[in-house]
């Protein structure tokens, strides 16, 4: 395979990171990753430069993050171990439900599918930067699990009935066997909202269509009592998908235990300590800065439709960016107290420090501002508090983007946030 070699230029790097004098190294970039990204599947000396800024010798801070890279990998493997874990209680109180459908057990259902969101929400902060979770295909392991676990948004109708369509989707595709590979085949074939896999089809299997301005969807408990091959197949569609979340969480959590010779654990604390702090500060500032901020509520609040908020079947949005955001803490202040990237830039840059503190602070005060049920705010008026509330949060969360972008150009690291 032949490398693509990418400069980031006297200009382009202090444009990208807003720090002087800059020059980003060259970046040997494999086919298959681009600008910052990727990686993954080589040696750790076989790794090109492609975080690491090249600045003089006067302003090149020097300090050393083993501790915080440490914790942040031994807080992913313990994030999505307790997502696994969640995952199979989650499974449990699915097998209650189909053993005796009722309002009661459905209820119950429900709330562990909430509870298992949760943990997972906290782990996005892994994404963006070509680990585990969203991964080109390579020699040593297959493409990242990402777009199979939480797709979205999601076209009802490829899973089951949709008001209007009594009779659509896998559900009631008697000619087609139901299992996981069939599942997984006709996932996304056609047009990227097809979704037939993941926690928000397992969603709307438990919630239904959302037809209620002012709650989630009311799906009956009878739509999974046994007798009748729709409801069959629909109970056993939604097992089939808790059993395939639970092996994606499992496999993301072995790939970040530094026991395995073959993890991508091993390779990441291998690393030189901008590549590894590189690959942080990418994932953290992106869930923030464009994934939080511009796709899952600047897009929502500019369509005003509530097919753009993502948990919209069971009307648990805000808790999205609750946890969301939580991720992007353990990431910055490490999932032991202290023990993150924040102690190392307040040795090498004290005021920005603060200052990313106070971004922190704004952005989940901002957050916890934000109307419940999300979609209220969605039908809000313009010049409404509602969505007042909104955009505040669009805002501090891109400031809080870019603060940890310019923190990585204060450690000499390249950060890219799109659209900050």
């Amino acid at each position: 395979m032949t490398p693509r070699l990418k400069l980031w230029t006297r200009l382009g790097a202090p444009l990208a990171v807003g720090l002087p004098l800059a020059v980003a190294s060259m970046a040997a970039v494999a086919d298959g990753g681009e600008g910052g990204e990727g990686g993954e599947g080589g040696e750790a000396g076989e790794v090109p430069s492609q975080y690491r800024l090249l600045l003089d010798a006067e302003v090149d801070p020097v300090y050393a993050a083993d501790t915080a890279i440490r914790d942040y990998a031994a807080g992913a493997h313990a994030a999505y171990g307790e997502a696994a874990d969640a995952a199979r209680r989650m499974r449990s109180a699915l097998e209650a439900l189909l053993a005796a459908p009722d309002a009661e057990r459905l209820a119950a259902a429900r709330s562990a599918w909430i509870e298992a969101r949760q943990p997972y929400l906290r782990t996005e902060a892994f994404r963006y930067y070509d680990g585990p979770i969203d991964g080109p295909e390579t020699a040593e392991r297959p493409a990242g699990p990402e777009g199979r676990i939480n797709a979205w948004p999601l076209n009802e109708a490829v899973i089951d009935a949709v008001e209007g369509d009594p009779d659509a989707g896998l559900v009631h595709a008697f000619d087609v066997p139901l299992t996981r590979g069939t599942i997984l085949a006709n996932d996304q074939v056609s047009d990227e909202a097809d979704v037939t896999t993941g926690w928000h089809a397992l969603e709307f299997l438990l919630w239904g269509q959302d037809q209620d301005p002012d709650g989630p969807g009311d799906r009956p408990a009878s739509d999974f009592a046994p007798g009748d091959p729709a409801r069959d197949r629909r109970s056993t569609y939604l097992l089939l998908l808790a059993d395939q979340l639970i092996d994606d969480l499992d496999w993301l959590q072995a790939q970040w235990d530094p026991a395995r010779e073959d993890g991508y654990a091993r390779w990441f604390l291998a690393l030189e300590q901008h590549e590894a702090i590189g690959r942080i500060l990418t994932g953290a500032a992106n869930l923030a800065g464009h994934e939080l901020a511009s796709e899952r509520l600047a897009v929502a609040l500019d369509s005003g439709s509530q097919e753009d908020e993502q948990s919209c079947f069971s009307d648990t949005t805000k808790q999205d960016f609750v946890h969301g955001l939580e991720g992007v803490r353990r990431a910055w202040y490490g999932h032991a107290q202290g023990q993150g990237l924040a102690p190392v830039l307040r040795r090498v840059r004290p005021a920005l420090a603060d200052e990313l503190d106070a971004r922190f602070a704004q952005a989940e005060a901002a957050v916890a501002a934000l109307p419940d049920p999300f979609d209220s705010m969605l039908v809000s008026p313009e010049g409404s508090e509602a969505r007042a509330r909104g955009e505040a949060a669009v805002s501090a969360l891109q400031e809080l983007g870019a603060g940890l972008r310019d923190a990585g150009a204060a450690l000499g690291v390249l950060v890219l946030v799109s659209g900050v």
